[in-house]
């Protein structure tokens, strides 16, 4: 039995523990959940190492170690321990994501070995909704991409990554883990968009995390041409529909804070702050 504070990698024998640690803020842990209840523990069908802190023998806090390094309930003594082990293996993930306070007491620890970051975001609300807005009618012609509809949603998806995240997912290995994805998203019914008499993509969402207690709508976009003219608040709740009936109670999303046009919308759809999120960006 561990009796004192320590750090390990978890094995697939402690993914009990591991959810119930996740279980603690479903809304938060959304992403990484959806993650372990498909995939478990084990490394190579995660996509990463699940590391655990024990006080007293006890599971508390976790961080996810892959693509992103995520903070997860992670108390200060938790946290020093992560960075501790996140240094001592170098960096290889593309981002730190997660609850702020964590998150920024982690980066301060890693930047010094791990700087300078490309961007770091400190404050992007994380927002919720159980219910659909009293007084946004839903777009009807928001629907799901069918999976022949690859060739049509694939540019959309390209161009809202590329302007968020500030390089476009086709770098490096040419897209295939970008498309595979996004493939992934449209084959499980959760990519949805707005297409207009020519074939474009005017409005998309896609439903990312999903677990049974809550889910996380992302990657909104609505093409240049059509911003400005009351697209987004009915194909919000368009998505929002989908996700409150086939997917999950809680809907959630994080948002940049200095996205004062985004944050409108979702609280014209019913989303409320809950707390927020912080991103560095590789």
């Amino acid at each position: 039995m561990l009796t004192q504070t320590t750090t390990r990698v978890l094995e697939p024998s402690d993914l009990d523990a591991a959810l119930a640690v996740l279980d603690r803020e479903p809304v938060a842990n959304a992403f990484v959940t959806s993650r372990v209840q498909v995939a478990g523990l084990d490394p190579w069908r995660l996509g990463g190492e699940m590391w655990g802190w024990y006080e007293d023998g006890m599971l508390t806090s976790l961080c996810y170690a892959g693509a992103n390094l995520v903070p997860i309930c992670a108390t200060p003594r938790a946290v020093r321990a992560f960075a501790d082990r996140a240094r001592r293996a170098g960096r290889r993930c593309s981002s730190i994501v997660g609850p702020s306070e964590a998150t920024a007491q982690l980066w301060r620890l890693l930047e010094p070995n791990w700087g300078p970051a490309r961007e770091v975001r400190p404050h992007q609300p994380l927002m919720v909704a159980d219910r659909l807005p009293a007084d946004i009618a839903p777009d009807p012609y928001v629907r799901r991409i069918r999976k022949d509809e690859m060739e049509t949603i694939m540019p959309a998806c390209v161009a809202m990554f590329t302007e968020e995240v500030g390089v476009s997912p086709l770098a490096g290995d040419g897209g295939l883990l970008y498309q595979a994805r996004v493939a992934e998203l449209v084959g499980s019914g959760r990519s949805f968009a707005r297409v207009d008499q020519d074939g474009r993509v005017v409005f998309k969402a896609e439903i990312g995390a999903a677990t049974t207690q809550a889910c996380q709508i992302q990657g909104v976009w609505v093409a240049p041409e059509y911003r400005g003219q009351g697209y987004a608040a009915p194909g919000m709740a368009a998505v929002l529909r989908y996700a409150l009936a086939d997917v999950a109670p809680l809907v959630s999303l994080y948002v940049n804070d200095y996205n004062t046009a985004a944050r409108a919308t979702y609280r014209r759809t019913g989303f409320q702050e809950i707390g927020a999120f912080m991103s560095v960006l590789f």
